[in-house]
């Protein structure tokens, strides 16, 4: 009996010891750093992109450490960031993350992120896509799809009311991008700002989320995500997980 039992917890032993088997199809890294205007999201966001992991299988590496950068960038199937600029890297790590986009990575860019002082890293203002300006206060408005084919729009109406920072954008760098999200300026103040500050409309062509080829690697832009509940709500949260799945697989495009 003591030489079973003792086989027993030999069993138990090397099965506890054993490391993980959960299939995952992939890797991501989330950059998600506090800022002034940007923190109270980050638990938040990590808990629900854990969750997006745990539901669709992969695996989601969540820090607010530069010195991710210095690691095996090519691990990972896309890099997010995550109301976070590329600003916050030093010059060898935004040559790390080009080197990486050059070999075929890939990445999301949401919200704050888009915001990168002119002409500080001029490459990243073109993985945005478009530069940012001012922008009124956060305002509810109605958002339009513009791209039903595109995953990042799966999840959400056709018009979809959405409470946000409705940036405003210009394109020096004249980057041709595909829309898929568009905001109606119908619906809110293009011109509400704080005082001694001014800011205009885009017009009808105002989009909000985007995607576009970057060196050899899918990049999908989002503008949405200012406040922390955003990151609770379910079709937002439908919204990250479109373009989560496109970058790091480069399926879910409708033909």
């Amino acid at each position: 009996m003591r030489k079973i039992l003792l086989a027993v917890l030999a069993i138990a032993a090397l099965l506890l010891a054993a490391p993980s088997r959960a299939d995952t199809q992939y890797k991501i890294l989330v950059f998600a750093m506090p800022g002034k205007y940007h923190y109270e999201y980050i638990p938040i966001a990590r808990d629900s992109l854990e969750q997006l992991g745990k539901l669709h299988a992969f695996e989601v590496v969540y820090t607010h450490r530069p010195e991710m950068f210095d690691g095996d960038l090519k691990q990972y199937a896309t890099i997010m960031f995550l109301n976070t600029p590329g600003e916050e890297l030093n010059e060898a790590r935004r040559k790390k993350f080009e080197d990486y986009m050059r070999g075929g990575g890939n990445a999301m860019l949401v919200h704050r992120s888009l915001i990168i002082p002119p002409n500080t890293w001029p490459w990243f203002e073109k993985l945005v896509g478009r530069r940012v300006g001012n922008h009124p206060m956060l305002q509810t408005g109605v958002a339009y799809v513009v791209d039903k084919k595109f995953p990042a729009t799966f999840g959400i109406p056709d018009r979809w009311i959405w409470s946000d920072e409705w940036y405003i954008f210009d394109n020096p760098h004249n980057v041709a991008i595909h829309p898929v999200l568009n905001v109606d300026e119908s619906t809110y103040d293009p011109t509400k700002i704080w005082p001694g500050q001014t800011t205009q409309g885009m017009g009808r062509d105002h989009p909000v989320a985007w995607y576009h080829q970057v060196e050899k690697g899918r990049v999908f832009v989002t503008s949405l995500g200012h406040n922390g509940e955003m990151y609770r709500d379910p079709q937002y949260l439908a919204h990250l997980m479109g373009g989560i799945y496109w970058t790091a697989t480069g399926k879910g495009i409708q033909q």
